[in-house]
């Protein structure tokens, strides 16, 4: 590795923080931390001291650290969904390359803007979509190009939320309603129409989607329950206890020594005492038949490719794991993942079955499957040996963007079929058409 690229930071949270700031302590060789934005002065002191910063390269937010001339090759744009493209576009202006994460805006006409400004700033953006660096889904993209299964049919992908994560995050947590964020299939799973259309190595012609918020309402509260759970009588007997999911939880709880994601939402340095303290006082603490949230619960997306391949994808709370299942059906046979053991399973018709097994996964759940490191290796990599054409890159970024709006604007009128092209160009954003 050439020297180390430079980077700056805007969003000290779960990703800017413990993905992007930790990426770079851990490799300091090729990563170098120059400045950080961020509102909570405790997050601005925690990089401070981390990367030895002045005080002057600590911004109370993005918009102040953009006011300065350029500071590094590459901005990290890890703030709060609506506020990316505001960030992004002044950084691309500014020379800046943009690592930003997902998703890149809730609107169309944003999302397109940001990708004429790359092409004519001659930056690099490259959107977290980091399912395709992970070890499975590479070497799935990797058999499909070798025909491993013949021609590509159809693919069916299935995101297992896991009942906790769905309510931390989309019941209790920062993404539960649509117009303060994006639509639930657009934050959570244009991860999922990246790699359907990576996949698929085509772009999506149409599609139709239904779904909707089915549980977590306050019509289906059992009887007895309490606004909030440490002072609820029923809270032992249900699973989405926040007591049990972030005290107790053997996966996710405090008790059993995980300090980090989820709980670290809860509290930067969390205890027994201080996660208490939030469940009694915050918002992760509520009831999930008793919050403001309006996002769906579950969805289902039917598309065609322009290549004539077909898919479906499903998005559910309602798992028990924390995973996605793919099976992808070909003309000579099928392949089937199980990410929770890291294998591929691939049944040539007519043949034994043939079992992939990859190296172990060595992170937990924020990390996507060890995808995080290996899309920041990637980045870091080819920024240093002076490339310019990202895994992720920003066009076909675009596209799954669309893809994920389409969905939500087809399953708000009631599954109606969406042809991508005219979507994108008449920037639907309201009624039905």
């Amino acid at each position: 590795m050439k020297k180390p690229i430079t980077m700056v930071i805007g969003g000290l949270g779960v990703r800017g923080y413990e993905v992007y700031a930790s990426y770079a302590y851990r490799h300091p060789q090729n990563v170098t931390v120059v400045a950080v934005a961020d509102p909570d002065p405790e997050k601005r002191a925690a990089a401070k001291e981390r990367f030895h910063l002045p005080d002057s390269a600590c911004y109370p937010d993005m918009e102040t650290l953009l006011q300065q001339p350029r500071l590094a090759d590459v901005a990290v744009i890890a703030t709060q969904d609506r506020q990316h493209i505001a960030h992004a576009l002044p950084a691309l202006e500014k020379g800046y390359h943009l690592l930003l994460e997902k998703p890149i805006s809730p609107d169309v006409q944003e999302c397109i803007a940001l990708r004429d400004a790359a092409h004519r700033c001659g930056r690099v953006v490259a959107v977290a979509h980091v399912l395709r660096y992970t070890e499975i889904f590479s070497a799935v993209k990797q058999l499909l190009q070798q025909g491993a299964i013949g021609q590509l049919i159809h693919m069916d992908l299935i995101e297992n939320v896991a009942y906790w994560h769905f309510a931390h995050s989309y019941v209790r947590g920062n993404w539960r309603r649509a117009e303060e964020t994006s639509p639930m299939i657009l934050a959570k799973s244009c991860h999922d129409m990246d790699i359907l259309r990576w996949l698929a190595d085509a772009p999506c012609e149409s599609l139709s989607s239904v779904g909707g918020l089915s549980v977590f309402t306050g019509k289906n509260a059992p009887t007895g329950a309490a606004d909030r759970c440490l002072h609820c009588v029923i809270e032992r007997s249900c699973p989405y206890s926040a007591r049990r999911i972030y005290l107790e939880n053997e996966k996710t709880g405090v008790l059993h020594g995980n300090t980090d994601w989820p709980c670290s939402v809860l509290d930067d340095h969390p205890t027994e005492q201080s996660i208490t303290r939030a469940l009694a006082e915050g918002p992760y603490g509520r009831c999930v038949y008793a919050c403001d949230n309006d996002v769906a619960d579950h969805q289902c997306v039917s598309m065609a490719f322009e290549n004539g391949v077909c898919a479906t994808f499903t998005v559910t709370a309602f798992t028990a794991e924390c995973c996605r299942s793919l099976r992808a059906m070909g003309s000579l046979g099928e392949l089937e993942i199980d990410m929770l053991n890291n294998r591929i399973m691939v049944r040539r018709f007519g043949e034994a079955e043939e079992v992939l097994n990859l190296e172990k996964i060595r992170d937990k759940f924020a990390g996507h499957g060890g995808g995080d490191d290996l899309m920041m290796d990637a980045f870091v990599g080819m920024l240093a040996d002076g490339g310019t054409a990202p895994k992720t890159s920003i066009d076909v970024s675009v596209d799954s963007h669309i893809m994920a709006m389409a969905a939500e604007h087809s399953r708000l009128c009631g599954g109606q079929n969406v042809l991508l092209r005219d979507f994108a160009a008449q920037n639907t954003a309201g009624g039905c058409v």
